[in-house]
């Protein structure tokens, strides 16, 4: 691997190997270059990987280096994404189905892409996806962590470890939605949608891979709730410590290399 992609920090916290980069940039093509990895891995297994994505600019990077990396046959692979709101117009640049498509779909040709449509009925919709992502084992996951320590849309309050449904509507809290417009997603709070579809903690955790990627200061406090404190729905994303074969990619800004480490 490239020198610039070296981690400054590789941890082990459970079983969630933990690794930190100085920049955005060197974390995005780090993260890429294991996703390409276990793509690669899977697809010499089983001809085909399924794969969940996160949307969020959180991913930019990420997504950005899956596109240029060379060797990969996206034509043997099956997409997914994570969560949607509901209520947003269909052509709403502010739907996930929107941002996927301008920073991963329509650089590459994917041989099957599956998106939420979520202005139908709420539970007609989160049963056809439910029955999508059932019909075979979801090998990747490459997800972000919410300010609030939420993976998916699944908050603080809504978030059930051991949670029946694949995918159910939620309630957003506050902290998330506000979360969209310290993004630069809304102009306001007001514009935020309320409610949104998610799979749920356990059909993420049932992927063979978990692969996350959490850059920027604002993560800093999820960051380290998720790593230190108890593995709690009261921090959702502490959960990926039990994940059999999980990576957490992270920036320095995210991960505070002076509080863990003295630098």
């Amino acid at each position: 691997m490239d020198a610039r992609w070296q981690p400054v920090v590789q941890t082990t916290v459970d079983r969630l190997h933990v690794r930190v980069y100085k920049s955005r940039d060197a974390m995005g093509a780090a993260a890429a270059a294991e996703v390409v990895n276990k793509m690669k891995q899977v697809q010499a297994r089983k001809g085909r990987v399924r794969m969940v994505f996160a949307a969020a600019p959180s991913q930019n990077e990420l997504l950005m280096h899956l596109c240029r990396a060379e060797g990969v046959d996206w034509s043997r692979v099956e997409a997914f994404h994570m969560d949607e709101y509901i209520g947003l117009p269909e052509d709403s640049p502010q739907r996930f189905s929107y941002y996927l498509q301008e920073h991963l779909f329509r650089h590459v040709q994917l041989g099957q892409v599956h998106l939420i449509r979520p202005n139908g009925d709420p539970e007609r919709e989160c049963a056809r996806y439910a029955q999508l992502l059932s019909e075979a084992p979801i090998d990747i996951v490459c997800l972000g962590i919410g300010e609030n320590g939420h993976i998916a849309f699944n908050d603080p309050g809504v978030a059930n470890f051991d949670d029946p449904a694949v995918v159910k509507s939620v309630c957003l809290d506050e902290k998330c939605r506000q979360q969209q417009v310290n993004d630069g997603c809304f102009p306001d709070l007001a514009s935020v949608p309320k409610t949104a579809l998610t799979l749920t903690v356990p059909a993420l955790m049932s992927a063979d891979y978990l692969i996350g990627v959490v850059p920027g200061p604002t993560k800093r406090e999820a960051v380290r709730r998720a790593l230190t404190g108890p593995v709690s729905a009261d921090c959702p994303a502490s959960i990926l410590r039990r994940h059999q074969d999980g990576a957490l990619y992270l920036d320095t800004d995210a991960y505070g290399v002076s509080e863990y480490a003295g630098d």
